[in-house]
């Protein structure tokens, strides 16, 4: 029989909220207040969701840039359960596993084009600033710790595959807790590139719309430590799979989202009438939106017009390798703010668009103001699918400890 594992509260900092209490109203009101235009060194604007002024604090990394800034505000909410963790079990014990795929890239661009105009990086410029493992090592230094640590970039299923080999290596009686999640920033380099894409929305995301037209990026982090010591939320399954039919396309029947639902209801050994919220994907681009309604459908059958479902991305922004642990920590917020609650005093993330719901796609039960619950929000599911894709989905419960 698999081990129960439990997630603590989650850490969580990004343009919704610095903390999970902020992070849950922001979600539950709509509040698109931390999308705003940013201009780039190119002369581009875009919307891009972004922490507020003042909210992040310097470090003592070594290089103590907006990542880092961003990583260790979500961290320092989850420090006295990673320091009792370290205390039960040990430093050794406790393992570091962050999802991460642009980082340093803040600084990337000022660097490089001035060793362009002048032949040499800045003074305080190093090449390890932009090394993958840098945010995990960071982790490590802060709390002391000496257990393995990886870094995972499978694009924004990053923390969500960062989340399943934590528990992999508590499973495997490698550690006994690990510090799993993501974080991501919105710099010129990840706003410029996905725009040559032409992945960018012109206006605020708009997911499931006939008027979709792209993503709305954004910065963030979102931490938990999970374990084997009893909490409120319980890990109960996952599942993965890469279809890598396109460097960045998923493939158009839905069947990579599918076949990684499918593994984590079987893992959590769950049907899906038992699900009661779905965190969808949700990146308001054409092809994915569309993609993830067909796996949807096929999930959950005549379910998938009244399983209520949301995009989060509205309110925090697409935050890339973070988005599956900054979408899971919704859902953990799902369950514990409703715990005991009756339908009619249940809270859910909105899904926020223009109402116009594309006719071309299966009918999901997108989340409104006026949406009325038929049961109690127990058992949650959450998507993540990336690059090349690669496929993630993650389904956490109430603890019935």
């Amino acid at each position: 029989m698999k081990e129960t594992l439990f997630l603590s509260e989650p850490g969580i900092a990004c343009a919704a909220g610095n903390n999970a209490a902020d992070f849950w109203r922001s979600l539950t009101a709509g509040s698109q207040d931390g999308l705003v235009k940013v201009k780039t060194h190119s002369g581009r604007e875009f919307y891009a969701a972004k922490i507020a002024g003042g909210a992040l604090k310097k470090t003592s990394a070594r290089y103590d840039m907006r990542a880092i800034q961003i990583e260790d505000c979500a961290l320092e909410q989850i420090a006295p359960a990673v320091q009792a963790a370290k205390q039960k079990y040990g430093a050794a014990r406790v393992a570091v596993c962050v999802g991460c795929c642009d980082n340093g890239s803040e600084l990337s661009v000022a660097g490089h084009r001035e060793y362009f105009e002048k032949g040499a990086f800045p003074k305080n410029y190093s090449l390890e600033i932009q090394g993958a493992d840098y945010p995990a090592t960071y982790i490590k230094g802060k709390f002391g710790l000496a257990g393995p640590a990886y870094v995972f970039a499978t694009a924004c299923s990053s923390s969500g595959s960062a989340t399943i080999k934590a528990a992999q290596l508590i499973q495997a009686g490698i550690v006994d807790a690990a510090i799993c999640g993501g974080v991501d920033v919105a710099s010129d380099t990840v706003l410029l590139g996905f725009d040559s894409l032409e992945a960018v929305s012109e206006q605020k995301t708009n997911p499931f719309s006939a008027a979709r037209s792209g993503i709305t990026l954004g910065e963030g982090a979102a931490f938990f430590l999970l374990s084997k010591d009893k909490g409120p939320v319980e890990l109960l399954g996952w599942g993965e799979s890469a279809d890598a039919s396109h460097m960045t396309a998923p493939l158009a029947d839905g069947s990579g989202a599918l076949a990684a639902m499918k593994e984590a209801l079987a893992d959590a050994g769950l049907d899906a009438s038992k699900i009661d919220y779905l965190n969808l994907h949700g990146t308001g681009t054409k092809l994915n939106d569309s993609m993830e309604a067909k796996a949807v459908s096929q999930v959950f059958g005549s379910l998938a017009a009244a399983v209520p479902a949301s995009s989060t991305k509205p309110m925090t922004g697409h935050t890339l390798g973070a988005s599956s642990a900054v979408e899971l920590a919704a859902c953990y917020c799902s369950i514990v703010n409703n715990d005991g609650a009756e339908a009619d005093k249940i809270k859910l993330p909105l899904h926020v668009y223009d109402g116009d719901y594309d006719p071309a796609l299966p009918r999901l039960n997108l989340i409104g103001p006026e949406t009325k619950f038929n049961k109690r929000i127990n058992v949650c599911m959450s998507n993540s699918f990336g690059f090349g894709g690669c496929n993630v989905s993650l389904i956490i419960g109430k603890s019935n400890g």
